[in-house]
């Protein structure tokens, strides 16, 4: 018996491979979801404005429908967040953020300050010690 022979037989390469590959999509789909839910749930339909470092307000109900994540095979990551829902709209970074944006209202161009109301950073942080029990017997 030779030694390629050996190893084909004892250690299979891209049948590991596969189920690593499957194994981290699983897990970090499913770490996607939690994180996108529990940013979901933190901005909250109310009228006004909510208070600064806390998560934003809904009104329209775009930025929670708009939150997605999506896995990366080439990265091997998982992108979560919210997508622009106009062109160049900076609403999401400037609430996350805070900062200063040039409005156009009514014709007129004003200049308006955000404070910022993180959304993403919180949910992340609430998720992260979750993620590696995830981890946790990620092969079949």
């Amino acid at each position: 018996m030779t030694l390629q022979v050996a190893q084909r037989n004892f250690f299979d390469r891209a049948t590991v491979q596969r189920s690593v590959d499957a194994g981290t999509r699983r897990v970090l789909s499913k770490f996607g979801a939690f994180l996108r839910q529990r940013a979901r749930t933190s901005i909250r339909k109310r009228k006004g404005t909510s208070p600064p470092g806390q998560p934003p307000y809904s009104h329209t109900g775009l930025l929670r429908k708009f939150i997605l994540f999506a896995f990366d095979p080439q990265r091997r990551s998982v992108v979560i967040g919210p997508t622009l829902t106009k062109e160049g709209s900076t609403a999401p970074r400037l609430l996350e953020h805070g900062g200063n944006a040039v409005i156009a209202d009514c014709g007129k161009k004003r200049r308006a300050h955000y404070r910022p109301r993180p959304f993403m950073q919180p949910a992340f942080e609430q998720e992260q010690p979750k993620l590696p029990a995830l981890w946790r017997d990620f092969l079949r």
